[in-house]
């Protein structure tokens, strides 16, 4: 990791460029993906998520790189999670870094752990379980407890209805910490701070936001508290205290799919937190 970048922060951002709004086409992001791996903000950057019926596609546009050296991870539905294994283990270049597993409406909660140790067996590969937001929450949680499986949390979306509030968000953190199951996020973290935004109306998750609210439940707070931090939008007070955060928050809050590694590069050094040389760098890539 170089000086440049925060420990917080390094690893944080997994290049979803293929996915909306930004829906960027495959050969571009997977070149765009290359271009900020070799950049001074390169380790900022996580994975590479694509769906499982796209990985195929990596092996012609991957074919000039090193044996392992693009870190992937797949999003597939339950029941496709062994053939999505083996799709992306027959790329070369590919090093399958992670699942994320959607669990299909009418699978029970307490179904999902038998399945996935059915499909992947003793496989020692890292996998997020997306969270349904609806009864199975809980339950979910409560059984990926104490096994190698983590959790995903979808913080939006192309609906205004795909977007928790801050309450649901941090009673979901909640539980999360208090299970002990650490988790990712995907989805409508356009942004460093909590937002309203300008063209949707849509109420936006900070991914700053997210951090410190994911800390404060890690030390004892209640939800109000949580759903407060979460709510924030004054961007000196959310830097003030990320800079005060220790790498721990990471060892619960993983990463979070973003469809633009810059914007958010961005914004951060905006408030302080990344140095000027990185957004630079970042405006050349995208550029």
């Amino acid at each position: 990791m170089t000086p440049q970048i925060p420990p917080v922060l390094a690893g944080l951002f997994d290049d979803a460029a293929v996915f909306p709004p930004g829906s960027l086409p495959l050969e571009q992001a997977v070149a765009a993906h290359e271009a900020h791996r070799r950049g001074a903000h390169a380790d900022l950057v996580g994975a590479f998520v694509l769906a499982a019926k796209d990985v195929g596609r990596l092996a012609e546009l991957t074919a000039g790189l090193p044996e392992g050296s693009f870190d992937l991870s797949v999003t597939v539905a339950l029941p496709g999670v062994a053939d999505a294994v083996a799709a992306a283990r027959r790329v070369p270049a590919v090093r399958l870094a992670g699942l994320e597993v959607a669990v299909p409406d009418g699978v029970a909660a307490e179904a999902v752990v038998p399945a996935l140790r059915a499909a992947l067996g003793d496989d020692d590969l890292t996998v997020f379980v997306e969270v349904p937001r609806d009864a199975r929450r809980e339950p979910l949680l409560a059984s990926l407890a104490g096994t190698p499986y983590l959790a995903k949390f979808r913080t939006g979306g192309v609906r205004a209805d795909l977007y928790p509030d801050e309450r649901e968000l941090a009673s979901a953190v909640l539980a999360a910490v208090r299970a002990g199951v650490p988790f990712k996020a995907t989805a409508g973290l356009h942004h460093a701070l909590r937002n309203t935004d300008p063209e949707t109306g849509f109420e936006q998750h900070g991914f700053l936001n997210l951090l410190l609210a994911t800390d404060a439940a890690l030390k004892g707070a209640d939800e109000a508290e949580v759903a407060r931090l979460l709510a924030e939008r004054d961007g000196g007070r959310i830097a003030e205290r990320v800079r005060a955060l220790t790498p721990e928050v990471r060892e619960v809050f993983r990463s979070f799919g973003t469809c633009s590694v810059a914007e958010p590069a961005t914004e951060s050094a905006a408030l302080g937190l990344l140095p000027a040389a990185t957004v630079a760098d970042l405006t050349e890539v995208s550029a």
